[in-house]
């Protein structure tokens, strides 16, 4: 038995403290996606798991000053959060984006294309900083739809220039049919506390 201590201490306390760290952390990263999103409840949600986490974490840590590995354990959980949140935040795929596309071409395809998929489209006429005529296309859709979005515009134009932006309110408007949401599971959850539902 006397065994396990240094194997708990060197290896597997550093290594729980890894684990829970990025789990922290990740947490931390969605939840300001959600807050970003108005996801107010799944908010609340994720900074209480997240602040729980860090709390059970420091208090391994304060018993451990001596261990070297459990700071080096919490560093590495903290920048591995980060990237695993960052990364769940864009598979959720959460909220409304503007995206914006300029082009010298004539933009009847593009605009057929986005039409067929359920997009609405506003386009109208400029003139480019060279004195040429460009066409711009403006386009509100749900995050989750952007990949295939751009996919679009490639094909059409691959010297297109186009931004995309982040909406934090729509209301009215043409948009497709949401693609499959990770929190749908959830959806029922609060919906007695959404305004106007």
């Amino acid at each position: 038995m006397s065994s396990l201590g240094p194997i708990y201490q060197w290896l597997i306390l550093p290594l729980l403290i890894f684990l829970a760290r990025v789990a922290d952390v990740s947490l931390g990263t969605v939840r300001v996606i959600f807050v970003s999103r108005g996801l107010k409840y799944f908010a609340a949600i994720m900074g209480f798991f997240e602040v729980l986490i860090w709390i059970l974490v420091i208090g391994q840590i304060m018993k451990n000053l001596s261990n070297p590995l459990c700071y080096i354990a919490y560093a590495g959980g903290f920048a591995m959060g980060n990237f695993v949140g960052i990364s769940v935040g864009e598979k959720l795929s959460l909220g409304m984006a503007i995206l914006r596309v300029i082009t010298s071409k004539d933009a009847a395809s593009l605009l057929d294309a986005f039409k067929s998929q359920g997009y609405g489209v506003t386009s109208f006429d400029g003139q480019g900083s060279t004195g040429g005529q460009i066409k711009l296309v403006f386009s509100i859709m749900h995050r989750s739809h952007l990949e295939d979005a751009v996919k679009i515009i490639t094909k059409f134009d691959p010297s297109a220039f186009y931004t995309i932006e982040d909406i934090n309110f729509v209301e009215k408007g043409v948009f497709a049919a949401k693609s499959k949401s990770y929190l749908k599971v959830f959806d029922g959850l609060f919906r007695p506390f959404r305004k106007g539902k």
